[in-house]
């Protein structure tokens, strides 16, 4: 009987294919390190603001370029433009465009649309040339791009002064909400305070168009001095979420804390104030980003210069000040990340992991921080509850600063800026400042 059980065993052994034996599986982790340091520009001044992944596994981002030289191709003059440039999968620069006019034009955020496309948004001076209309000293201005870098369409919004577009999302109706800051006391006595009490500060200016970029609505939020957007959300239920920054106490604003506060409002998906919240302490606190959660709430990023009410601990000039809210604007909870000088937070995005990666620049040089120089470039890995996994300063002698940062599907991170050094992490630069692009595996 035992002979028979063997015969059975080293049958089964000898018909087991490779397929049926279990394996696990590989897990690709960033682990941060520094996998290239590049930079790209001209003679003259230029930056990347803004990045997003593309469906072929590259990568495409957005900043502005003064320059008509080295890296830059097509352009004439010495302007700012936007300047758009993709990248393959490889980190393989494929085609560079810039867009503008013979005035100051910049781009500042970017956004892939269903068509393999991308929308940028920024704002613009010019009257000439790719720009079609201004009303004033600057203008919202967004274009719609095809896939190979030409222009589809163009919008632009405005009045006499200087009206400035700061962020761009695609909503869940395949359009877009533009927002950014309206010069209110050029606006012929549009803004939130309307004519019967202008001020010289900024309100915080949201635009909804369709998927063609026809606009369906236009509101404005804010108060009696600088209010100013840095990021917005959609919400599961498509109502949106803007973090902004607000010295006000007055109209919208209700509970003004110090100098500058993050300022947190939601609107309804027709424009309507739903709730609106501020946090901070009794100095300078101001949000540069915000992004979702994976249990439906939202991380706030961006500085603090406060030690008391919601800011439990600083730890040098400024801090990066990272914040959980729930849907209904109440706090979960708050982190402070710094040394003993000015280290500050510009971006967050998502990671597969639910983590996120942040970008700003740290001029701290104690505990967990080298500064090679001025302000260097910070990019950190967080998880979820806002603990560090790792971080990497980048730099030389001069100011580095990162604006972006995303994580490609391989798990790759991306982060671009600006530089002005050419010594120690940053081996080249072609002129006044470079654009800065960071890969970390």
């Amino acid at each position: 009987m035992k002979n028979v059980f063997y015969l059975i065993l080293l049958f089964f052994l000898y018909n087991c294919s490779k397929e049926d034996v279990p394996t696990t599986p590989i897990v690709i982790k960033n682990t941060g390190e520094i996998n290239n340091v590049q930079t790209f520009g001209g003679s003259k001044n230029d930056a990347l603001n803004s990045i997003i992944n593309t469906t072929d596994g590259g990568y495409a981002v957005l900043g502005y370029t003064q320059s008509n030289d080295f890296d830059i191709v097509g352009k004439t003059n010495e302007s700012f433009d936007f300047w758009l440039m993709k990248f393959s999968s490889e980190n393989e620069l494929e085609w560079n465009k810039t867009f503008g006019g013979s005035d100051d034009d910049r781009g500042v955020d970017i956004i892939a649309t269903n068509d393999d496309g991308f929308a940028i948004f920024g704002y613009a001076s010019s009257t000439d040339l790719d720009v079609t209309q201004n009303a004033g000293s600057q203008d919202f201005w967004m274009l719609k791009i095809s896939n190979d870098g030409s222009i589809s369409w163009q919008k632009s919004f405005g009045y006499a002064g200087s009206d400035k577009g700061v962020s761009l999302i695609k909503t869940s109706d395949n359009g877009f909400l533009l927002t950014g800051v309206l010069d209110v006391s050029a606006s012929g006595g549009e803004g939130n305070s309307k004519s019967a009490q202008r001020h010289a500060g900024g309100d915080i200016w949201a635009i909804k168009l369709s998927d063609n970029g026809n606009l369906e609505w236009s509101k404005y939020f804010g108060g009696s001095f600088t209010d100013t957007p840095f990021g917005v959300v959609e919400t599961t239920n498509n109502n949106f979420i803007i973090a902004a920054s607000s010295d006000s106490e007055d109209f919208n604003i209700s509970n003004n804390i110090g100098t500058y506060d993050f300022w947190i409002l939601k609107i309804s998906s027709a424009g309507l104030l739903i709730w609106e919240k501020s946090f901070g302490g009794t100095e300078i606190d101001e949000p540069r980003a915000i992004t979702t959660t994976n249990d439906g709430n939202f991380i706030v990023v961006g500085d603090t210069r406060s030690s008391d009410t919601n800011v439990s601990i600083n730890n040098g000039a400024a801090d990066l000040w990272m914040i959980k809210i729930a849907t209904d604007g109440s706090l979960i909870w708050e982190k402070t990340i710094g040394g003993t000088s000015f280290d500050v937070a510009r971006s967050i995005s998502n990671t597969q992991d639910n983590g996120f990666v942040i970008a700003g620049s740290s001029r701290s040089s104690n505990a967990d921080f080298t500064n090679q120089g001025q302000n260097d470039a910070w990019v950190l890995k967080v998880d979820s509850v806002g603990e560090i996994e790792w971080q990497k300063i980048i730099g030389g002698s001069e100011i580095d600063f990162l604006y972006d940062a995303v994580e490609l599907n391989n798990k790759t991170i991306i982060a671009v800026g600006e530089s002005s050094s050419a010594n120690a992490d940053i081996t080249e630069n072609k002129g006044f400042s470079d654009a800065l692009i960071i890969k970390i595996k």
